[in-house]
């Protein structure tokens, strides 16, 4: 028999009130095993532009990769549009399901230049279309189709790049929306157990666990990491207190920067595009409401806002520090804006790359006994209450402030960090890759 290749994308058939579609993915892969297929990746979980306004949660798009025998098309098609139909949340306005399928082995370079810019920028459904035209690819819509957005996109991502994996546990129907299970001491120790080779399982700084979701999904817990074999040890190392309906093992781009696209000039940055630039701090930080900090940066070709807010940790502890003329590389989005409100770039991390001298002017020492003068008032002079001298010559002398901020990287606070942020530990992680199964299985694990 001839053997064909499928990949299928899907996307958008969640909502805020139930649903995820990586669980419609894990579901389509039960289905697709009795076709006898075979899976040519692991399952692929891509995130795309966190700042897409009408996102649900992770703004997560799914795509499985096939080898299947010629004819069982047609029953392939049936079986996943079935499925989404049956368990996307069609009710639920701005929830609008797509599906693509395309038949062909090599992914154009069209799809994988379209994938960057849906997780980069803003991209349209007619933009869209015209490729799955061109490529006669297959695309089902369910009401206004947008999630044949990052169906695409899934299938044009193929994660050639710097990836990770995810383990996804799921709970039976009877359990969602009720409080998570889990054995809370076990995840800690499965933290100490695997790190640095699986990352953002433990809140530091607040001290509490962060791979159980809060919302009413069907995800108990997930966990993240550099390997599929280490993350199904981490996996077995957690001990839930309610049953597991499935699990699935996902390859994604989460903890990548995939989304971070750098601009040249500040003047260049747009309403809900993630960014990096440089700039110098322009305005001294001030505390507003909720304990957020604000500055502004420039550089020749405009000035912006910075923000960094309260949930952000240590960043926003940094930010705090910043004065005038200190030189940054900013990492964030670009928050939307009108014409009579300036553009707000909402940190998720900061580089500092040069820090201004900070200086304080104390009033000078009398020159007789050493002792530190006191101001007779504005352009009034010194005098000197031990020895009763007056100074009306001798002016404050300027003193070098040590500063409480270093240059460097300072990242969100892990509980704040969004999907595809690059967390400290992975940093340098991605030129190891191929030393980590062999260090992995070499590992004793209780």
């Amino acid at each position: 028999m001839i053997q064909k290749t499928m990949h299928i994308g899907l996307d958008d058939t969640d909502s805020t009130r139930k649903g995820c579609t990586t669980y419609i993915a894990a579901l389509i892969i039960e289905k697709l095993q009795k076709f006898n297929v075979e899976f040519i990746d692991y399952p692929n979980l891509v995130r795309l532009n966190p700042n897409v306004p009408w996102k649900t949660r992770g703004n997560g798009a799914l795509c499985l990769r096939i080898l299947f025998e010629s004819g069982l098309e047609k029953g392939i098609k049936e079986s996943v549009t079935r499925i989404v139909e049956r368990n996307a949340d069609l009710d639920f306005k701005g929830t609008d399901p797509g599906i693509v399928f395309f038949e062909r082995k090599n992914i154009p370079l069209e799809f994988r230049h379209f994938a960057k810019n849906a997780i980069t920028t803003i991209v349209n459904l007619r933009s869209a279309m015209t490729l799955i035209t061109k490529f006669k690819a297959e695309a089902i819509g369910f009401k206004n189709g947008r999630g044949i957005i990052g169906a695409l996109a899934a299938i044009g991502e193929t994660l050639r790049g710097d990836h990770t994996y995810e383990v996804l546990a799921y709970r039976m129907a009877e359990n969602c929306g009720k409080e998570r299970r889990i054995n809370e001491d076990s995840i800690f120790k499965m933290d100490e157990k695997t790190t640095p080779y699986t990352f953002n399982n433990i809140d530091l700084e607040k001290g509490r666990i962060i791979i159980t979701p809060r919302g009413p999904d069907p995800i108990l817990f997930g966990i993240r990491g550099e390997t599929p074999e280490i993350v199904k040890k981490a996996f077995h190392m957690v001990k839930p207190l309610e049953p597991v309906e499935r699990w699935v093992v996902f390859r994604t781009n989460q903890g990548t920067d995939a989304h971070l696209r750098r601009i040249e000039k500040l003047n260049e940055a747009k309403p809900y595009n993630p960014l990096i630039a440089r700039g110098t701090v322009s305005t001294n930080p001030m505390m507003i409401r909720g304990k957020h900090v604000i500055f502004s940066i420039r550089d020749r070709s405009a000035e912006v806002d910075c923000a960094a807010y309260e949930p952000t940790g240590a960043l926003r502890r940094a930010a705090k520090e910043l004065i005038v003329n200190d030189q940054l590389e900013i990492y964030g989005s670009v928050r939307t804006f009108t014409a009579d409100k300036p553009v707000t770039i909402n940190l998720e991390k900061m580089r500092v790359l040069r820090l201004q001298s900070k200086k304080t002017y104390l009033n000078p020492v009398c020159p007789n006994c050493g002792k530190r003068l006191k101001s007779m008032g504005r352009d009034q002079g010194f005098r000197c209450e031990k020895c009763c001298q007056k100074y009306r010559s001798l002016v404050k002398v300027g003193c070098e402030v040590k500063r409480g901020l270093k240059r460097g990287l300072y990242i969100t606070a892990t509980r704040s960090q969004r999907h595809l942020t690059k967390p400290y530990i992975r940093y340098g992680m991605e030129k190891h890759r191929s030393l980590l199964p062999t260090l992995i299985d070499e590992w004793h694990f209780p």
